[in-house]
């Protein structure tokens, strides 16, 4: 049971309203579900989005910003928790520490890079949270193709790539992330 959720999603809000809405609706999800939101500490974009509709509907938020970003006048500053990081590794490792598993909402390159890391730690044991994508007006079917692509050329093992759960929809979402069974339970690095 998932009582910890890690959100990666955009800064901005992106170019469609949709975005700004599925962050909105996991939020109230999560807070309905009784599951604290762990996120990136910002008040901006979807970030911001995700986390004060999480604080609205009632639900638990954790926030994990570096130094850096807060004297960017960015960080949220109404959270249940604010964690403050010297260092983006720091902050990565935190928010992982925190979370029972991942989702990646619409963002740019640092959603991207924030997911494949924990995608990678799942695929070599260091942990057995489940990763997820909401693929919102299917703005991750590029990168789904991608991966497809990886396995086709054997770069990536297909149970590899079905361990990354995709759907459109925020409650199926997080109905699969609950239902969620490591594939890979060894231990590669402590």
């Amino acid at each position: 049971m998932l009582k910890s959720l890690c959100v990666y999603c955009g800064s901005s809000s992106g170019s469609r309203s949709e975005y700004l809405e599925a962050a909105k609706s996991v939020g109230e999800l999560l807070a309905k579900n009784s599951i604290t939101l762990v996120y990136g500490g910002g008040s901006v974009g979807l970030m911001g989005a995700v986390a004060d509709a999480t604080l609205k509907a009632g639900g638990h938020v954790v926030g994990v910003i570096t130094e850096h970003l807060m004297e960017m006048e960015v960080g949220h500053l109404h959270l249940n928790k604010l964690h403050i990081t010297k260092t983006m590794h720091e902050r990565k490792t935190l928010m992982a520490e925190l979370a029972d598993g991942f989702v990646a909402l619409p963002g740019g390159i640092g959603t991207l890079e924030e997911l494949f890391e924990v995608y990678t730690w799942a695929q070599l044991g260091v942990h057995a949270k489940p990763c997820g994508i909401l693929n919102t007006c299917g703005f991750y079917e590029p990168l789904l193709s991608m991966m497809q692509h990886l396995v086709d050329q054997h770069f990536l093992k297909e149970v590899h790539n079905r361990t990354l759960i995709a759907e459109s929809e925020p409650e199926a979402l997080l109905e699969k992330l609950q239902a969620y069974q490591p594939q890979f339970t060894k231990k590669w690095v402590n």
